[in-house]
């Protein structure tokens, strides 16, 4: 991106966020209410509900705490503010014809555990994220975030993860290994399995996890290192469940559509006494498919528990439980490395036994201690158990006419996972210097179990293009577990941010972390001989500072530039070709942007350019020490080089009018190589890593009608590209294949389109899906190549009360 078009971008927001700091005129003659909402610290209260109980008309506190609801008839009214996990509070009103009442509010909690909960859709680039730990507000924090809330999920009718995701500029999937799985890239990097938190602790990402009753999903772009260590220079994910409301209500809810798809859902909270509220929902899904031979049925279940003990201390109890089961399926498989064209989107060529089964489960204990007016401690302590059994064949890679040897692959892998974090919040001043200090400790500790079988992977062949040409096995065989391996992996971290207010428009915020990993000695049962031993790979630990430094200058209430830098480290596992564990990757990152709040918060518009520069990246190993024999060996890794991501990213979301909001993105990203040893086996500089797009871009926007003969009317509609990418894998200087090893994917477009209508307290939700029946896939290295779904239906019937 040229340099004069990013300063001609920068000043047009600024110049728009100037212009949209002017308030619209009301209409004179209209009644309205209106009036303030602080906190029990005499703080002002943004972002909290306020709605008129029997009409639909609502809105949401400005930064300073005030309201507006204006365009209402004459008449009595009860006003209603909400917030969640907070008692509602209501007040009445007598409107006469003209009249603006003023109706001021005081919430029962602190402008501290205010800020850390949202649940507005439409100002999703100004709510403050909880996995930030700190509560800054988004116009103080030099970096990038993003929220997708409960209203779109359920707008959206969202299944699976990535049905959220692609609302978030610059996070894209990447690949879906036999569809047992989704991974997602973020700034050109694989966010892998360190990188997705639930309710602030991690979780493992092998499963798939239930969106569809989320409170929200809370994307915190570039490195997290200094909060969280061992993470991604690209993105961290959080999921956020829903919490206890002291309210009593709920919903019940049946999805159905295409290919036999039926999901009910319910969802009951309340309060049991005035200071324990609880929460339950649970849901079953079961889904066929457009591919011949595919489902899954999933249950879930998510319990919750708030109880306020005084008025200073909330403990939240939160667990909940996934169990499903699918078909692994690796699509259509490529031919003689490429992607075949005359192969249907509906062909299976997986055994009709195959089955991949996962249990999760996840407890956690949340408690929030309101020191004082200015201090806050939170201690978070969860514990996650995943279990996965798995058996299939594996890698459709056929020849050129089609034949595949199939091959067979079981496995039964384990993980238990015990954190814990505690979390220091406050405010204090120096003189005329203002300070937001955070101070906390983390600590995991994880034991990874996995099985050998016995087991002989050779299965039958079968050609892809030609099913009469063989007989294909129907069989089970039966595979024996002879060994069970056993790794433990502690974590710990300590870490000190303090954002520095200078002055009202200029901030600065530094943070440090110290991070500890160690892998222990592995443990191996035979389990037929009743013997234990120890693992030949011996112990390894790892250890780095990450350090973070942001700039934020704010020339306008609505619009704040900054600029920051953060350092991270990703521990490598495995061994290089000497048998010599591999030291971690150290990349640096670098940030400029943008972010603006216009027409009193009711547009924003952020804008960000990034370098990121992985100055060691590992990847399976090309050659074994001899620098011929072609390494088979997933565990026999080696540091590759310099990798660099450049890229941009720019949003839009809001409320403009009553009744609608948007939401838009797009990023670019050049992740390439660019500094390798040269010799044989290295990766060539200037390629572009596989898996990643250069181009992204979402949008959607949704109306509901609130007046005239059309209100209770929900129309919406919703856009996605994934640009041009690479699968296979990276040329390599000297590789014995002729040609390149890229498998080039073109990028494609969908478009969705949404209807719906309320009733008083029916709804009714329909959504057409890939209206064009646009065909492309999802490839993983060259085996899986899976189909994007094609055009389907699906509608959701609901009824709160």
């Amino acid at each position: 991106m040229k340099l004069s078009g990013t300063i001609l971008l920068l000043a047009l927001m600024v110049l728009m966020g100037n212009f949209g700091s002017h308030k619209l005129m009301a209409q004179a003659n209209s009644s309205s209410v209106k009036g303030r909402i602080i906190s029990s610290d005499g703080q002002a209260a943004a972002y909290v509900n306020v709605g008129i109980k029997g009409l639909n008309k609502s809105t949401i506190s400005a930064d300073n705490g005030t309201y507006l609801i204006p365009d209402i008839r004459a008449g009595k009214y009860i006003i209603k503010v909400s917030f969640v996990g907070l008692k509602t509070l209501e007040k009445s009103v007598t409107l006469n014809e003209g009249e603006t009442a003023e109706i001021d509010f005081i919430l029962s909690e602190s402008s501290q555990h205010l800020a850390e909960v949202v649940i507005t859709a439409g100002r999703n680039n100004l709510q403050v994220p909880a996995i930030g730990k700190s509560g800054i507000k988004p116009m103080d924090l030099p970096q990038s975030t993003s929220i997708v809330s409960s209203r779109v999920i359920s707008d959206q009718q969202a299944s699976k993860l990535s049905d959220v995701i692609r609302n978030v500029s610059g996070v894209a999937m990447g690949s879906s290994r036999g569809s047992t799985s989704e991974n997602f890239f973020a700034r050109g990097y694989s966010l892998g399995s360190n990188n997705y938190f639930k309710n602030g602790s991690r979780f493992n990402s092998a499963s798939l996890p239930e969106v569809s009753t989320l409170e929200q999903v809370e994307v915190l772009k570039g490195s997290a290192a200094m909060l969280y260590g061992n993470v991604s220079g690209g993105a961290i994910v959080n999921l956020v469940t829903k919490r206890p409301e002291f309210d009593f209500g709920g919903e019940i809810s049946l999805r159905g559509g295409s290919y036999h798809s039926y999901k009910p859902v319910g969802d009951i909270y309340g309060g049991i006494t005035k200071n324990l509220a609880f929460r339950m929902i649970g849901t079953y899904e079961n889904n066929e498919s457009f591919r011949n031979g595919v489902k899954s049925d999933r249950y879930y279940v998510n319990p919750s528990l708030l109880y306020k003990l005084g008025e200073k201390t909330n403990i939240l109890l939160q667990a909940d439980y996934l169990k499903y089961s699918l078909t692994p399926d690796f699509g259509i498989g490529s031919l003689d490395g490429k992607i075949p064209t005359t192969i249907s989107r509906s062909s299976f060529f997986n055994a009709p036994w195959a089955f991949n089964r996962v249990n999760q489960s996840t407890v956690s204990a949340n408690v929030d201690h309101q020191i004082n007016k200015n201090w806050k401690l939170n201690v978070i302590g969860s514990f996650q158990n995943f279990k996965r059994d798995y058996y299939s064949t594996e890698r459709i890679q056929a020849d050129a006419l089609g034949d595949w040897s199939r091959n067979l692959t079981r496995s039964n892998t384990a993980e238990d996972y015990y954190s814990a974090q505690a979390n220091l919040t406050g405010k204090l001043n120096t003189g005329k210097i203002a300070h937001q200090v955070l101070v906390g400790t983390d600590a995991d500790s994880y034991l990874n179990t996995s099985h050998t079988f016995n087991l002989k992977t050779s299965y039958d062949k079968i050609n892809l293009l030609d099913p009469n040409k063989y007989q294909a096995r129907v069989d089970m065989p039966f595979a024996k577990d002879s060994l069970r391996t056993e790794v433990p992996t502690y974590r710990l971290g300590y870490y000190a941010q303090d954002l520095i207010s200078l002055s009202e428009k200029f901030k600065v915020m530094a943070g440090l972390r110290w991070s500890y990993q160690k892998a222990m000695v592995a443990d191996v049962y035979n389990l037929i001989k009743g013997t234990k031993a120890k693992s030949a790979t011996a112990a390894k630990a790892d250890q780095a500072l990450s350090p973070k430094l942001g700039i934020v200058y704010q020339p306008y209430a609505s619009t704040a530039l900054f600029a920051s830098y953060s350092n991270n480290f990703t521990v490598n596992t495995g061994i290089d070709v000497y048998d010599q564990a591999l030291r971690p990757s150290i990349v640096d990152q670098f940030e400029l942007g943008i972010k603006n709040d216009f027409l009193e918060g009711k547009l924003t518009a952020n804008f960000s350019l990034y370098k990121i520069v992985n100055n060691n990246l590992a990847q399976q190993a090309q050659f074994l020490a001899d620098g011929v024999t072609i390494n088979t060996n997933t565990n026999i890794r080696e540091l590759t080089g310099q990798t660099t991501s450049d890229g941009a990213e720019l949003d839009l979301a809001g409320t403009i009018v009553p009744g609608l909001y948007f939401m838009s993105g797009y990023s670019f990203n050049y992740m390439r190589y660019t500094k390798t040893s040269g010799r044989k086996g290295s990766y060539i500089e200037g390629e572009r890593l596989v898996s990643n797009p250069a181009h992204t871009a979402n949008g959607t926007v949704f109306y509901t009608f609130n007046s005239s003969k059309l209100k209770g009317l929900k129309l919406g509609a919703s856009a996605y590209y994934i640009g041009e990418r690479n699968a296979g894998w990276n040329n390599t200087v000297g590789q014995t294949q002729i040609g390149t090893r890229l498998i080039p994917v073109s990028g494609f477009t969908t478009f969705d389109f949404s209807m719906g209508y309320s009733l008083k307290r029916f709804s009714l939700l329909t959504k057409l899906s890939n209206i064009t029946n646009e065909l492309n896939y999802y490839v993983h290295e060259n085996y899986s190549v899976n189909p994007i779904p094609p055009r389907q239906f699906l509608t959701t019937l609901s009824y709160k009360f």
